[in-house]
């Protein structure tokens, strides 16, 4: 009985094992460009890490974060984007239809084609191996120093190394067994520890020994001075994103994109604003208002926090209509002549308690007063909650007699006036037209509209933004 025993224990443990490590069989979900096209956006896997996506001074940034961006503006598409940490589970969702692109620092491997469908390059990077400089580096002579590193991968036999998990760092590795004619002992990480995460571990003492793509190792050397990243372990190896083996379309499109892109000044910008740029990196990674490291949006958050609350509004929200007045600048001000983080005209700053705009709290507290007075107001029309604060919003940009214009007309016109996304919003913009601003029942005339709607799109999506990576 025992003897079964081991061996039903040894079977289960072998289809565990193959479980987690052969890709689904599942046929992947049919979704292409034109099924996209309808939906209106695209939606866009990648990770979070300092350098693809992330938050900094109240603003989403990142390499895979501004080319996505310009990819979807190039097919008139909003984006939006999902999180995830671990590779293999980036294949999984976009398989599965969870998302149509995977926009991440991938390396395109034989193995990985199997899965999913690459991209033109977008650069090309070889797998460096990263490792703590000696102590008293600092101290030492450069031959010594070498001395004390590995610069040939034959001196690996034996070593430890952890890399992150799913990534195409264990294949090059085991490869590297093979060609050296000896044992690594390779292990992958928890899934929720980054290749940038592994290399502050290096630097730390924590372990001795990481692989990175050879720029984000320069980039990271930039910050953990005592780190070695020199020693290459691999030949040039294409980066690209990666979509659905069953989406031709939007995959000939992608590289159509590609390839024009390339052929621009700011596709290579962008590459250097994340990569290159050394001193920018440093900067980002010490600030608390970096999201990867601080957690702050503005030096502002507390008042916010305390406004918010007394508004009933996700403190997030308050702060995405901060930025985009004002860019958490006290002193900005607007070619209208509004002034202060809550762009105020001084009439309006002075009414609701600001005798000096310029002030952050006086305007912090005039801005909140206003949005009270909003708030109150439109509570007696729109009752949820959600969207009664996109009125408020909304009316905070262009005043109230616009909007109450718009929604005469959505009412008019079979469009619901409690709702403003594709409702009221479609009439505010159709108040630039004659045949609706001389409309019976508009009181308040002509209105473009393009920017007030602009307006509450832009602060709830950088409001999603910052529900991702600010608690």
């Amino acid at each position: 009985m025992d003897k079964f025993l081991k061996i039903l224990f040894s079977f289960l443990i072998i289809i565990s094992h193959l479980s987690c490590t052969v890709p689904s069989k599942l046929k992947p979900v049919k979704k292409d460009l034109d099924q996209i096209i309808k939906t209106g956006k695209i939606i866009a896997i990648t990770g979070y890490n300092p350098y693809s996506y992330f938050i900094y001074k109240g603003q989403p940034m990142g390499y895979d974060y501004e080319l996505v961006k310009k990819f979807a503006d190039a097919l008139h598409l909003k984006v939006d984007f999902l999180i995830e940490r671990d590779i293999n589970s980036m294949f999984n969702m976009l398989n599965n239809g969870k998302g149509d692109i995977i926009a991440y620092n991938l390396t395109v491997t034989n193995e990985r084609t199997k899965r999913v469908a690459f991209s033109h390059r977008l650069r090309i990077e070889r797998q460096v191996l990263v490792q703590r400089r000696p102590k008293n580096w600092r101290r030492m002579k450069i031959h010594n120093i070498e001395s004390k590193l590995i610069r040939s991968p034959l001196d690996l036999e034996g070593k430890t190394i952890y890399i992150e998990k799913g990534s195409s760092y264990r294949m090059r590795l085991e490869h590297l067994m093979d060609e050296i004619g000896g044992k690594i002992n390779i292990i992958e990480a928890d899934s929720s520890l980054t290749t940038d995460d592994l290399i502050k571990m290096v630097a730390d003492g924590k372990i001795k020994y990481t692989v990175a793509d050879e720029d984000v190792g320069r980039l990271n050397q930039a910050y953990y001075t005592n780190i070695d990243v020199k020693t290459y372990i691999s030949f040039p190896q294409k980066i690209a994103w990666a979509v659905r083996k069953n989406s031709p379309k939007l995959l000939d499109t992608l590289n159509w994109w590609i390839d024009k892109s390339k052929k621009e000044v700011d596709f290579y910008a962008i590459y250097k604003k994340y990569f290159t740029d050394r001193q920018a990196f440093r900067k980002r990674i010490k600030s608390e208002y970096f999201s990867f490291t601080g957690g702050k949006i503005s030096q502002y958050d507390e008042l916010i926090k305390k406004y918010a609350k007394q508004l009933g509004w996700d403190w997030r929200l308050l702060a995405s209509l901060i930025y985009q007045e004002s860019q958490f600048n006290p002193k900005a001000k607007s070619w209208a002549g509004a002034v202060g983080l809550m762009q105020l005209i001084p009439v309006t700053a002075k009414k609701y308690g600001a005798k000096n705009p310029y002030d952050p709290k006086q305007s912090l507290t005039a801005g909140f007063r206003y949005l009270k007075r909003l708030d109150k107001f439109w509570s007696k029309y729109i009752k949820d909650k959600t969207e009664r604060t996109k009125f408020v919003i909304a009316s905070y940009n262009i005043g109230f007699g616009h909007i109450l214009d718009a929604r005469k007309l959505a009412e008019k016109y079979g469009a619901n006036p409690d709702v403003w996304d594709n409702n009221v919003e479609k009439f505010l913009l159709k108040k630039s037209e004659p045949k609706y601003y001389n409309d019976s029942v508009v009181k308040n005339g002509y209105c473009s509209g393009i920017e007030t709607v602009d307006y509450v799109r832009q602060i709830f999506d950088r409001y999603n933004h910052y529900k991702r990576f600010i608690s």
